[in-house]
């Protein structure tokens, strides 16, 4: 069922989320249509409990779909709206209409003014989820002063709500955004990771120099081969992040992932780019719409050097006798266990 469920979803982004479609939303073209489709499609309640109208899927189920949207680059929350739609629903809140982005930082001033800084689709989602001291809040972006961060290409926004601004949906319940963001990331990496990958392979048997594909050159078939090992490697370890069965991830499964992906992301573009040569970069080449997108989620929510340094923290604090002991407890996933 799995397997049917992320192959229907492929096939939906691989009509709706082209190069072409992504390029006119990055120039400040209109989600609308396209965010039509994704809601008429049904993946949105993904993860909401069946009892509440959802399909109750866990999170190793939408693993998946969380990879083909990287895959695919789509330019709308697809993944940040399916997980905050499940919690709201958790908690017996009905989810408002609209693409919905976490914050991956925010800031709260003394006068009750919030900021998301560098928060992921900011310039075109309607809501963001912003952890606040005692809770969290969804946050209207309509209310909000959004600022465009001047990067090329980005749907990243800071936006700012002033303390009178601020009204939307309020929640005490702690939610750790931050680590459900860097399992989606890290798994929307992966799927980034191996469309640029499968691009640079396809360039290199195409692409003839002195008499013959580069492809049958030694010294580029072993860059393109410790590439693919990158990319398997994070891959896995993204699988590992979502494999919690709630729709919220385990914080140091979490944490692996996305110091993985993040790490395997910069070989992984300059890998592509060096193959690909100066043409790589150019607007038209669609290369350059993957490999910008990788860049952006390997510093969305931490880069590797922040979440190795969790996981390097929770090691030493751990009773475990050893780094092997310590992975098995509280790194590998087990068979049965609860939501988090």
């Amino acid at each position: 069922m799995n397997e049917l469920l992320s192959q229907a979803f492929e096939r939906l982004l691989a009509d709706c989320s082209t190069p072409k479609a992504i390029r006119q939303v990055e120039r400040g073209g209109s989600t609308a249509e396209l965010w039509a489709r994704i809601d008429e499609s049904g993946y949105l309640d993904a993860l909401v409990a069946e009892q509440t109208g959802g399909a109750g899927l866990s999170l190793a189920d939408a693993f998946p779909l969380f990879v083909a949207e990287g895959h695919h680059a789509l330019p709308v929350p697809l993944a940040h709206t399916m997980v905050v739609r499940a919690v709201l629903a958790h908690a017996g809140i009905e989810a408002p209409a609209g693409a919905i982005a976490m914050a991956s930082q925010t800031r709260v001033d003394a006068g009750g003014a919030v900021t998301a800084l560098a928060t992921p689709y900011g310039k075109i989602a309607d809501w963001v989820a912003a952890a606040m001291p005692d809770g969290w809040l969804l946050l209207p972006t309509a209310k909000a002063d959004v600022r465009d961060t001047g990067i090329h290409g980005s749907l990243r926004a800071d936006l700012y709500w002033p303390a009178q601004a601020r009204a939307g949906l309020a929640l005490h319940a702690a939610v750790a955004w931050r680590e459900a963001g860097a399992a989606i990331a890290a798994a929307q990496l992966a799927g980034a990771m191996q469309r640029t990958l499968e691009m640079t392979v396809v360039y290199a048997n195409d692409r003839v120099q002195f008499g013959r594909s580069i492809g049958k050159f030694q010294a580029i078939q072993h860059q393109i081969s410790v590439m693919a090992e990158h990319v398997v490697a994070a891959h896995m370890a993204a699988e590992i992040g979502c494999s919690g069965p709630g729709p919220l991830p385990h914080g140091l499964r979490a944490a692996l992932a996305k110091a993985r992906a993040s790490e395997a992301a910069t070989l992984a573009t300059s890998t592509a780019h060096a193959v690909h040569g100066a043409i790589g970069v150019t607007a038209e080449m669609d290369l350059q719409i993957y490999t910008r997108r990788i860049h952006e989620w390997r510093a969305d929510f931490g880069s590797e050097r922040h979440w190795n340094r969790v996981l390097g923290q929770a090691l030493m604090a751990s009773p475990a006798a050893s780094a092997l002991e310590f992975m098995r407890a509280d790194l590998i996933p087990t068979t049965k266990e609860p939501a988090p």
